[in-house]
């Protein structure tokens, strides 16, 4: 299986488009916790080894990176959070969080490459959709790794805040252990109540 490489911010650089910033998000599908994204601008000269998709590396590979992508290029992160993804959907939160990101960024970026089939409104920038970009492009794989170690991270500190659920091993995703707990410790406030199972547990309390 072929890596990502720079081909298409090379590609946006050769028609005057720069920086190029690579777009991803994580935590779509989890049960709790916000959706975050990162966008980050590689150094093309001081580009980290081993970049990938972040679901692809082991949890130790993927802490190495992100200090090695954190001290080598121009990172920015934001959520969007949970009572934003039940107000506005998850698919809009994502977009939301992913436009957050690249607005955080220090140099206002002159394209965007962004993971997925769909461009946020209002970037500021021409942008470019790329379909499994974390695994083609190294902006994009770069940025998910910084959005998912990020949010694993602060799922983290959120199980120790509300134990029992597993969120320091699941991160928010709907585990055995996860619905389990559930049905026993009950909701909290940082469960998504738009996502069907939780609305079900809400439901058959009322």
């Amino acid at each position: 299986m072929t890596s990502p490489d720079f081909t298409f911010e090379t590609r946006a650089q050769q028609d005057g488009h720069a920086p190029v910033a690579g777009v991803d998000e994580v935590g779509r599908g989890p049960f709790a916790g916000p959706v975050t994204a990162a966008a980050v601008i590689l150094d093309p000269d001081n580009i980290p080894p081993g970049l990938a998709d972040s679901k692809k590396l082991s949890a130790r590979a993927r802490a190495i990176l992100f200090e090695l992508i954190a001290a080598s290029s121009e990172v920015s992160v934001a959520s969007a959070s949970v009572a934003e993804i039940d107000r506005l959907n998850i698919l809009n939160a994502s977009l939301l969080a992913m436009r957050r990101a690249l607005a955080g960024l220090q140099r206002s970026p002159g394209y965007a490459l962004i993971d997925g089939n769909r461009l946020p409104t209002g970037l500021g920038c021409p942008a470019e959709a790329i379909i499994r970009g974390d695994g083609r492009s190294a902006s994009i794989a770069a940025a998910s790794i910084m959005a998912k170690v990020t949010r694993d991270r602060l799922m983290g500190a959120l199980a120790r805040e509300f134990p029992g659920y597993g969120w320091e091993k699941n991160a928010g995703y709907g585990t055995r252990q996860h619905i389990a707990a559930l049905k026993t410790l009950g909701v909290t406030p940082h469960h998504r109540r738009s996502f069907k199972p939780i609305h079900n547990i809400l439901y058959q309390e009322e």
